[in-house]
């Protein structure tokens, strides 16, 4: 199999400019928080983009475990919607362009679509790789979304990475373009965000919000946020009644942070490095609340602040 079975270009790879970052966003391994699915639905729903090139499903999709969507009406197929694993073109809120690869983690042919994304990587003179995933951690929602930092850029590890665990991971396609990206110099990082477990299942915009930050932080690029700042607050506020509402949910949030505060011992006994981070009180989590709550009744009242 050449890299040509697996993707083909849309647009003229001249016609394409060169030297952009690169960031990667692909789901299928784990998405805890929904942290990825939100990061790019933020990307395609505010920022300019074009389609560069398409990777091909036939090779690398696993039909009967992702079953394409088929939409029946009454008694005909109307449509047929395929999973797409592609490049794209964007350009940010400050007018910079970058690359995208966006889609489903290929189930088939690792190596040949690896070396497709170095093929094109050498093509486009990309300048970096940045990835990310989110993984479930015991983590309270009380502290803030933590990372783990891989890659060859030392400087983003030094200042971000919290959680460097010395053990055996199942692999990921990301993983293994990070390898060997790093391997022909290429300055890499992958982002992982570390989930509060007990919110993996939920849509948390704290996480794609976290992802957002330090994807800036390494490429420079501006990318839109307030819609997600607003949902966070939301799905702070619901979650806050919540634990008020239940007594167990209490007492697991409340060792997880005296753990997490005394301890400072991740997984498998692996030190976290989080700094300390004052934890706010039932009081001030009351009073925020209110004003978020007052805020809200202005806004549908047509009230001015």
């Amino acid at each position: 199999m050449t890299e040509s079975d697996v993707y083909q270009w849309v647009v003229e790879s001249d016609l394409v400019e060169s030297g952009l970052p690169l960031i990667a966003t692909l789901t299928g391994f784990n998405d805890s928080g929904s942290c990825i699915s939100q990061f790019s639905d933020q990307l395609f729903g505010h920022l300019d983009n074009e389609l560069i090139a398409q990777f091909s499903n036939d090779r690398l999709l696993d039909y009967r475990s992702r079953r394409p969507r088929m939409f029946f009406e009454k008694d005909h197929i109307t449509s047929y919607e395929s999973p797409t694993l592609a490049l794209y073109q964007f350009s940010d809120e400050a007018g910079k362009k970058f690359l995208l690869l966006d889609g489903y983690e290929p189930d088939f042919s690792w190596n040949a679509f690896s070396e497709s994304v170095l093929e094109i990587s050498r093509i486009l003179e990309i300048s970096s790789l940045t990835w990310m995933h989110a993984i479930p951690f015991p983590i309270p929602h009380t502290r803030d979304i933590g990372v783990t930092v891989s890659g060859n850029r030392h400087d983003l590890i030094d200042e971000y990475s919290e959680w460097k665990p010395q053990t055996e991971v199942p692999g990921n396609v990301l993983h293994l373009l990070e390898y060997k990206l790093s391997g022909y110099g290429v300055p890499v990082a992958g982002f992982v965000m570390l989930v509060p477990h007990y919110l993996g299942d939920s849509e948390m915009p704290q996480a794609a919000l976290k992802a957002i930050e330090l994807v800036s932080k390494a490429t420079g690029l501006v990318f839109p946020s307030d819609s997600l700042r607003e949902s966070g607050k939301k799905f702070l506020t619901k979650l806050e009644k919540q634990v008020q509402e239940n007594e167990e949910l209490q007492k697991m949030i409340g060792n997880l942070e005296a753990g997490y505060k005394n301890s400072k011992m991740g997984p498998m006994r692996a030190p976290i490095g989080k700094k300390d981070v004052e934890v706010p009180s039932a009081d001030e989590i009351a009073e925020e609340l209110e004003g978020y709550l007052t805020q809200m009744r202005r806004g549908e009242t047509g009230e001015d602040e």
